[in-house]
Formats: C-alpha cells, structure tokens, sequence
C-alpha cells in the first residue's frame, strides 16, 4: 500500500521500540546512575539529583513515544519534538566528541543510536505529510 495507513503498524512498531529505549535507560539510570558512571571511570557530580534529574526527563521522553506508539498520527507534535530532542542530545555529543571535551566515549553509541531514531521521526513525518496532502 502506498498509504501512510497501511504502514502504521510498521511505525507503532518503531515508535514502540523508541518508547522502550528511552523507558529503559531513563529508569536504569535514576536507579543505577552512579553505578553505571563508576563502571565507566566518570566523575560523578556533587549530587545524585544531576543524574537522576537527566534520567527522568528520558524516562518522560519514552512516556511520550509511548503516546506515539498508540496512535502515531495523532501525536505529531510528540514526534516532531522527538526530532529536537535527538538531534539535541546527538549534537551535543558530537559536539564534544570534535573539540576534545567529551567526558566518555561511552555517550557516542547513545548518540548513534539517537541519530537513528531522528531518522526514523523524519521519515515518519514526511510519510504523514504526504498522507495528508493527498
């Protein structure tokens, strides 16, 4: 099918596995956050706030593909902040990475991956739009 309907299960599909991603990492990391920057020989902060309040904002960010995982098309404004938010973190990940300050390496398969799922959010917005142009 041509449709954008006859692809949706394919991108509930996709927008699942985002919601997972962000779900997953954000509860490990307000669960485990220390742990998981000592394994990798990080500086922890003063405070176990600063890992936990980064944390539950990628826990909300899988809430909200969540949302987009049960009805793609009526939340396009979720996915289109999903674009900000992953060009957001891979950027400044790079960003780092290129002028020397990145405090581990360990952030770059995260930024990777986040490029992906930017890709994916395109790709899905366009499809709609053109759905919705015809």
């Amino acid at each position: 099918m041509t449709t954008i309907d006859g692809q949706i299960s394919g991108w509930r599909a996709f927008f699942l596995v985002a919601a997972l991603y962000d779900l997953l990492l954000g509860a490990a990391f307000v669960v485990a956050g220390e742990q998981v920057l000592s394994a990798i020989s990080m500086q922890l902060p003063p405070h176990v706030a600063y890992i936990q309040l980064a944390a539950v904002f990628i826990f909300v960010q899988g809430l909200s593909y969540w949302l987009a995982f049960r009805d793609p098309l009526g939340n396009l404004g979720i996915i289109r902040v999903g674009v900000a938010y992953k060009a957001a973190y891979a950027g400044l990940a790079i960003w780092y990475l290129a002028i020397g300050l990145l405090p581990s390496i360990f952030f770059i398969p995260w930024a990777i991956i986040d490029l992906g799922f930017l890709v994916g959010f395109v790709l899905f917005l366009r499809a709609a739009s053109r759905a919705a142009a015809a």
